[in-house]
């Protein structure tokens, strides 16, 4: 099926809305295990969303987009949610991050 380009658009969207929506209920799933296991975290996605968005001209300091990522300043979230990294989550995350730089 071939779709044009605003809908693709609207598609990858929602799908990008409906992420940000999981994440948001499981805050059980720490950044420091997305990103053990995924090469990337909810901060990564809001570096990308403030790239986007400084390509199109709309310049958006770091708090604005994680707000935007987290659905609350990162702040808040990171006290109410994040724990204290262990040593095994540490070196998962650096294997991770080494995959990442073979992409």
């Amino acid at each position: 099926m071939t779709m044009d380009e605003q809908t693709r658009i609207e598609i990858e969207a929602a799908a990008f809305r409906r992420l940000l929506s999981h994440l948001s209920k499981r805050t059980d799933a720490q950044n420091i295990d997305l990103m053990g296991l995924a090469g990337f975290c909810r901060n990564c996605l809001a570096n990308w969303y403030q790239d986007a968005a400084g390509e199109r001209g709309i310049e958006l300091d770091k708090a604005e987009v994680r707000e935007i990522i987290y659905g609350m300043p990162y702040k808040e979230w990171a006290a109410k949610y994040q724990t204290e990294a262990t040593p095994e989550q540490m070196q998962k995350m650096e294997e991770s991050l080494r995959k990442n730089e073979e992409l």
